[in-house]
């Protein structure tokens, strides 16, 4: 009965058939596999083994590939490192030679040819900064802001610099097509920019898989709306966010995100150190679980568990604190004041007003679920964005749409025949949701569908039925 989802990330921790039921039974709800860290054949494996436990368990189980996108870094040093002092300045080039106290290659034509006086340069997670004072195609010289040591292959950051070049490499491109390949559910896509970034992913996946954008770039901030709206769902990925933002801006811009997504009727997932310590405590931080309250009290779809259970020394640990937190906050009788004070108002559509009717007449009946029929799982989605008091039950004829469900907050996803006809639609949504346990015989519950069936986008039917 738990609303918020789990997302849990698997690595050498958690890549075991036994350890993955471990974290499902433990309340993860969709696998994240990471391809930064896996090759072709590791992700197929992974793939093979989720599904696996699927069949054991007898339920839907959501698998998200997160795309490596373009890592930005400098060359090689000729001692390996160099220590940068205050005021000093520093050279950037397209010279392919070893760097000294003096310079360095930045084997990123694209950004030497972005780059403007006035912009800022973080180098090692922002541990060291530089202001551009001097800017070419071929060089740009800085100004050291923040000192530091600047060493071999460091990651660079341009929170003020919009690249003009795509957030897919050579790279990201070979993975997709091969995780596509292997029935993933949801592709997660780093470093968006811009709406053109997510159009070039949905342009490969064709409808295989649904797209998740990941907001960690300033520039993302700017055209919020526009990439919300070529998305399927949104991730705050908070870490490289908090690199290229002044760290205090995040939280606030968590809330944004949130609402924003929620608004438009996209999941929305919160990720990054939200239990950090687990990876080598078997229990948490009181802030942490603040921190991870926060994300469910605002109402996000799911939040997400990275090294905690990918390389930490507790993962099943980490997804049943993650699962005892969300439950706990989901009882709070101010979580609810919360969830409803922040409900948008409907699109000027029937599905739309059908699907905030329903969450209605839920409560004012006090019906103990909603059943939803959905080919495409779109019903589902707006009856979630509603964040109704009574448990979401859809029924689809598709294990891949009950597969990407998983992501969505409150949705409880079955597969079953498509029904037959009106009398059939109401029996069978009564049937199964008495034996999955949300009504008991004699309780009432609604039904959402949409006539013909099987018309994907047509909901356009509401039925009170009783429980069997």
């Amino acid at each position: 009965m738990r609303r918020a989802k789990i997302i849990a990330t698997l690595g050498p921790a958690s890549i075991s058939t036994d350890m993955i039921q471990k974290l499902f039974l433990a309340g993860a709800d969709v696998f994240r596999i990471n391809m930064s860290h896996a090759s072709h054949d590791s992700m197929r494996e992974q793939v093979s083994m989720i599904r696996e436990v699927e069949s054991k368990v007898g339920r839907p189980i959501g698998i998200m590939v997160d795309l490596q996108g373009p890592k930005l870094r400098l060359d090689m040093f000729a001692d390996g490192a160099v220590m940068l002092e205050k005021g000093q300045k520093f050279i950037l080039d397209a010279v392919k030679q070893p760097g000294n106290a003096e310079r360095v290659h930045l084997p990123h034509p694209e950004i030497l040819a972005a780059l403007e006086p006035g912009h800022v340069i973080l180098i090692d997670d922002g541990k060291v900064r530089l202001r551009v004072v001097e800017a070419t195609k071929t060089r740009a010289v800085t100004v050291v802001e923040v000192a530091g040591k600047a060493s071999n292959r460091k990651g660079v950051s341009l929170p003020d610099t919009t690249i003009p070049v795509s957030a897919m490499t050579e790279k990201d491109r070979s993975d997709l097509e091969a995780s596509l390949d292997a029935g993933i559910d949801w592709i997660a896509v780093s470093f968006v920019q811009r709406p053109e970034d997510v159009a070039e992913v949905r342009k490969i996946a064709r409808g295989r898989a649904l797209v998740l954008s990941k907001i960690e770039k300033p520039q993302a901030i700017t055209r919020l709306d526009e990439i919300i709206e070529l998305s399927d769902a949104l991730m705050v990925a908070r870490g490289d966010l908090g690199v290229e933002l002044p760290m205090e801006k995040v939280p606030g811009l968590q809330k944004r995100i949130t609402r924003t997504a929620r608004r438009l009727g996209k999941p929305v997932v919160i990720a990054t150190q939200m239990l950090e310590s687990m990876i080598t405590s078997p229990v948490p931080t009181r802030a942490e679980v603040s921190d991870v309250a926060t994300a469910v009290f605002d109402g996000a779809d799911a939040i997400m568990l990275s090294a905690e259970s990918a390389a930490g020394q507790f993962p099943e640990e980490a997804v049943s604190t993650m699962n005892r937190i969300a439950e706990e906050v989901e009882s709070d009788p101010i979580y609810r004041s919360i969830v409803n004070n922040q409900r948008a108002k409907a699109e000027a559509t029937g599905a739309d007003a059908i699907a905030m009717a329903t969450r209605d007449i839920a409560e004012t009946l006090d019906l103990k679920a909603i059943v939803a029929w959905t080919t495409s799982g779109a019903t589902g989605l707006r009856i979630a964005r509603e964040r109704p008091e009574a448990p979401v039950l859809t029924l689809t004829p598709s294990i891949s749409t009950a597969r990407r469900l998983a992501i969505a907050w409150g949705i409880h996803a079955l597969v079953t025949e498509d029904a037959h006809d009106v009398d059939d639609m109401a029996d069978r949504a009564a049937r199964l949701a008495g034996s999955e346990g949300f009504a008991k015989s004699a309780e009432r519950i609604i039904i959402v569908a949409g006539v013909p069936f099987g018309t994907p986008g047509a909901t356009n039917m509401v039925r009170i039925a009783y429980a069997p």
